[in-house]
């Protein structure tokens, strides 16, 4: 039997960012009432990288974007679609508030990030968070 999986369209649109971490935390409570270990940490470790990934792709991209998620083998998955086929690329950090922490943090938390094309022209950035850190 295959673990449940949360998929969310979500559009460009500021408001993306807040559906998806709800939609995540839902699918993570789920996940706690099925039986599946996941820790108050690696809960919100994962609702801070699904934060930052689906602001980038609503704020670096020109149009919607998809949340995948699932709790298996011990690790949350998460993947995020968007129509740009461009990698994220660090850049310095502003200390007075205008960006750039967003893909340090989520190489900072995730155990695992890959980044690949998706069938339709764009990338899915799939990371894998410890569900008992």
């Amino acid at each position: 039997m295959a673990p449940p999986i949360q998929h969310l369209e979500l559009p460009r649109h500021p408001g993306a960012a807040v559906r998806a971490r709800q939609a995540t935390s839902r699918f993570l409570g789920e996940a706690v009432h099925r039986g599946q270990k996941v820790t108050p940490a690696a809960a919100d470790i994962t609702l801070l990288v699904v934060s930052e990934l689906v602001t980038n792709a609503v704020r670096h991209t020109r149009g919607p974007c998809v949340l995948d998620l699932a709790v298996s083998d011990g690790a949350i998955w998460i993947g995020v679609t968007d129509t740009s086929p461009t990698p994220p690329q660090p850049r310095p950090p502003h200390v007075e508030g205008s960006g750039g922490w967003g893909w340090i943090l989520v190489n900072h938390l995730a155990q695992h990030i890959t980044v690949r094309p998706s069938p339709h022209g764009g990338k899915t950035i799939h990371a894998r968070i410890h569900a008992t850190v």
